[in-house]
């Protein structure tokens, strides 16, 4: 078959693959997020008591995370066996058509228990879908990456998720704006339905690139081998299950943190600080852009200082962090918020724009999909899916205080740090293993 375009091309049409594609599920995935924070417990889960509202509807946020870690083994087994590109196709279509029937789903005031049934099952798909779609996108753009820029290519795909925060801030930022009965009524629907257009753009663009190199020399050399193969589910838990768990605890910083800083945030703003929606959704824009901005500069500054350093030196700064931004977020002034929520954001940021390409090189071509989509979902599963909640509980078991949600921000950083360095060690000791042979 004649390539899609020349391989000079590939490596710079797979970043932008991954980060175009990456970026509209991202925004598919925070929208329902945002949409939780604001109106879900009420449009879903009708009750006088508010704090039932938001945990319910936290609830089935959380539910698309533990659905995430089945994406991760469905498509990385596909992305391992029959190509990374074929499944990237079919995970955008699923979480495009799963949003836009979310957008059109009656409320609880219309058919009654049935609605909030139908909104957990829809859940369910997007996080199967996403679930698959993380490992494949980064390592379509990894492993199209000239030598040496592995962390660098990969990155793009991590960029994708600033991005997709940056249209659902607009999307819902437009929509709050409405009068309330309108809001609740039918302006919610919006972002949800729009995800219609943004699916057409991700296909047209997700097609254009070429399969990954690695992935066809990988299978060339299975088939010349004429070796069994297990499932690479299998294989992994198998044979690599030491540096699975590492990578699991090393993603809770760029998965934990960015809910905390976003999802978590609007409701503690809302609720306990009194603030407006309006407000804090345009200060989230502005983090989400320093957030955008701060990623690819990271990825940059890693390959100059080492990437394990590198990693270990935000997460530092990022167990700092939560301190002085609940400080000035305690002011309710627009410009202190920002600042704030943008020295933890950013951290995390840095942090999460480099540790996709890092965990990626501790795995095999021949299960690394299904290897790092396992690690980064189970981790969204236990700490993305879990961090709003337990920052919910803590906000309104600790009211008035803030020094619970920042110790907790600070153990959820600490973890990062202590699994990166294991990864760094046990990295080295089978390097040097390997040389011995």
């Amino acid at each position: 078959m004649k390539p899609l375009a020349s391989p000079q091309s590939q490596p710079r049409r797979a970043a932008a693959a991954a980060f175009i594609g990456t970026m509209i599920e991202w925004y598919d995935f925070y929208i329902y997020a945002t949409a939780a924070a604001l109106v879900f417990g009420a449009l879903f889960f009708p009750s006088d008591n508010s704090l039932f509202s938001t945990m319910a509807a936290f609830g089935t946020f959380a539910v698309g995370f533990f659905a995430r870690p089945l994406g991760g083994i469905i498509f990385g087994h596909m992305g391992d066996r029959i190509g990374r590109k074929k499944s990237l196709v079919i995970t955008l279509l699923m979480m495009g058509i799963v949003t836009v029937c979310i957008g059109l789903l009656p409320t609880y005031a219309q058919i009654g228990a049935a609605a909030p049934v139908l909104l957990i099952l829809l859940r369910v798909v997007q996080g199967i879908a996403v679930g698959g779609e993380w490992g494949g996108a980064v390592l379509m753009a990894g492993e199209h990456a000239p030598k040496g820029r592995r962390n660098f290519f990969a990155s793009f795909a991590q960029l994708g998720s600033p991005a997709g925060l940056i249209l659902s801030l607009l999307a819902f930022g437009a929509v709050t704006r409405l009068p309330e009965e309108a809001l609740m009524s039918w302006g919610w629907r919006v972002p949800f339905l729009a995800s219609a257009l943004l699916l057409l753009v991700g296909l047209a663009i997700r097609l254009g690139v070429n399969e990954s190199p690695e992935f066809i020399a990988s299978r060339e050399q299975a088939a010349k081998a004429q070796r069994k193969e297990q499932a690479p589910v299998m294989e992994v838990l198998r044979s690599a299950w030491r540096p699975l768990l590492l990578c699991i605890g090393a993603n809770t910083l760029g998965i934990a943190g960015v809910y905390f800083t976003n999802t978590f945030m609007i409701s503690y703003t809302t609720q306990q600080l009194q603030l407006e929606r309006s407000l804090i959704l345009e200060c989230l824009f502005f983090v989400a852009f320093i957030q955008f901005c701060v990623q690819p500069l990271a990825a940059w500054l890693s390959e100059k200082l080492g990437a394990t350093r590198f990693l270990a030196l935000v997460a530092l700064l990022a167990m700092a962090s939560p301190y002085p931004m609940f400080v000035l977020v305690s002011t309710g002034e627009g410009p202190l918020i920002v600042l704030g929520i943008a020295l933890a954001a950013a951290c995390m940021a840095a942090f999460y724009a480099v540790i996709a390409g890092y965990v990626s090189g501790m795995f095999e071509t021949r299960v690394r999909y299904t290897a790092i989509s396992l690690a980064y979902q189970v981790c969204g599963a236990i700490a993305g899916g879990l961090t709003p909640l337990i920052g919910t509980w803590l906000a309104h078991t600790f009211t008035g205080q803030w020094w619970p949600m920042a110790v907790f921000y600070s153990v959820i950083a600490m973890t990062s740090l202590l699994c990166v360095l294991a990864l760094a060690r046990q990295y080295a000791h089978s390097q040097r293993l390997e040389m011995a042979r």
